[in-house]
């Protein structure tokens, strides 16, 4: 008994001296720790660039503004202008000298963006003031129309003869713009939820389709888009398109592949305005809600568009509110029908739910050979796919003020892409539909994602990967994407210099 008791006692105090002696300080703890800091620095999106010359100093003025803005708002959490509502913070962002620089840098391009929403909200507005507009208020529900001569299905009157009268117009201006617009003065309490703020951003879509969807507006419409993009230094786009019905005054009605080539014909004009501008391509996306036989019907579209133009048109995809759409999984056998020569380019995962058929569509996308996800919010929880993911070079289209103003991140600090940046994969930051929630073109997703979805020591090369990978990702074929890289490298090279300067 005196033997097993020392034996106790003997195995107590060695123990205690293992406990002890890994509390003293290593001789190597500095050099570990050290260590580990510098391979998740390598490891994290941009952390394996080597600086060029310039762009070590360019880095050092950044970073100063970076970690000044973060260290403020740790003393004032509140003030931290990227974990507040994107509705909210606008403003400020706008006075931010991080902001400022990222505006002034080539961003490469945008791959995730929609048709009716790429263009300020102002600018959808002034659109009121064009001729042959009518308006009607019929039971509060305000509609807007152009016509030759109105229809009579509705108590139609010329919004231009409305306002000669102010008697008349009242706050119908007013009402007309909060109609096109999710802004208000406090987003969190509108938006309380997710399905309140898809309520009133599906509106938004159906109040002005009839306003944009008039022929001359929408070829304007996209136009300014890609101007809007150009001023804001984006180099490239690929749009996401319902292709709507577009009509003209005497009734006339444009089919989508129509619309595919109106599209291609504005691209054109654009590049000819402005030669640096690479170009644009289109990616049918009609809404996730179609019954089987809508289904070919809009593959069999998808095959003509391909078909007549091969180099404009990118690919497919299924769009709307992923929560209350048909899974993919429904879709499959018809998709996997595709033609190997369209590409799918999936919204997939734009859900906070865990373990139902709305995630797990990150599968589908994935086996159904996705070239991109798009948006890919739930892609952490499903580790496996993750893995494939990265395997199968499949890019993750972040578009965080969207995942934040739609209700699925309160504090972008909390994104789970924090988790796709820190590691490196393979990802792209994107606008969605910037015209909305009172954004333009590219640098408010870009300063997000810089302060607040990438660590406090991810510097200029981080913002030089996300552009890079704009284009490496993109549906350009190799020659194009090494022209495309190239101009980059020019512009990129400028901005150095005159962010040194």
């Amino acid at each position: 008994m005196f033997t097993s008791l020392s034996n106790v006692i003997k195995l107590m105090v060695t123990m205690k001296l293992i406990i002890l002696s890994s509390a003293l300080p290593a001789d190597n703890y500095w050099n570990n720790r050290a260590a580990i800091l510098h391979e998740e620095e390598v490891l994290s999106l941009g952390g394996n660039l080597t600086f060029l010359p310039g762009e070590r100093s360019a880095n050092n003025i950044l970073m100063t503004l970076k970690k000044k803005e973060i260290d403020e708002g740790f003393v004032k959490p509140s003030k931290f202008l990227a974990s507040n509502n994107f509705i909210k913070a606008k403003n400020e962002i706008e006075k931010s000298d991080v902001f400022k620089i990222i505006k002034r840098m080539p961003k490469g391009a945008v791959l995730h963006s929609h048709d009716t929403a790429i263009v300020s909200v102002d600018w959808v507005y002034n659109v009121t003031f064009l001729d042959n507009l009518y308006v009607c208020d019929s039971n509060d529900k305000l509609l807007l129309h152009f016509f030759d001569e109105p229809k009579n299905d509705c108590d139609w009157k010329l919004l231009s003869d409305l306002r000669k009268n102010t008697e008349l117009l009242g706050d119908l201006d007013e009402r007309i713009f909060q109609k096109m617009t999710m802004v208000v003065d406090d987003p969190d309490m509108a938006y309380a939820d997710v399905d309140t703020a898809w309520t009133k951003f599906m509106d938004v879509f159906i109040f002005i389709e009839p306003l944009l969807t008039y022929r001359p507006v929408y070829e304007a419409h996209y136009y300014e888009g890609l101007r809007q993009l150009h001023e804001d230094n984006v180099m490239y786009l690929e749009l996401r398109s319902l292709l709507p019905t577009l009509y003209e005054l005497d009734g006339t009605t444009y089919t989508p592949l129509e619309l595919c080539e109106i599209y291609k014909n504005v691209t054109d004009k654009f590049k000819l305005d402005y030669p640096d501008f690479i170009g644009a391509k289109l990616i049918y996306a009609p809404l996730r809600f179609m019954s089987i036989d809508e289904l070919k019907n809009a593959i069999n579209e998808t095959n003509k568009m391909k078909l007549k133009f091969p180099d404009f048109f990118a690919g497919f995809d299924l769009v709307g509110q992923e929560d209350k759409g048909i899974p993919l999984i429904t879709y499959a056998d018809e998709l996997k029908k595709m033609s190997n020569d369209i590409e799918m380019y999936f919204h997939a995962g734009e859900t906070n739910w865990y373990g139902a058929s709305i995630d797990e569509n990150l599968l589908d996308a994935v086996l159904l050979g996705a070239k991109r996800i798009g948006h890919g919010f739930a892609i952490v929880k499903h580790p496996k796919v993750l893995k494939m993911m990265r395997e199968k070079n499949i890019a993750i289209e972040i578009c965080p003020i969207s995942n934040q103003v739609l209700g699925l991140v309160k504090d972008l600090r909390n994104h789970p892409a924090n988790i796709l940046f820190s590691e490196g994969y393979p990802v792209v930051v994107s606008n969605d539909d910037p015209g909305i929630w009172g954004g333009k073109a590219l640098s408010y997703d870009f300063y997000e994602a810089f302060m607040s979805l990438m660590s406090r020591n991810a510097d200029i090369r981080a913002l030089k990967q996300l552009a890079m990978n704009s284009i490496t990702y993109s549906s350009l074929n190799e020659d194009d994407k090494i022209k495309a890289m190239d101009l980059f490298n020019q512009k990129w090279l400028v901005f150095v210099d005159e962010l040194n300067s």
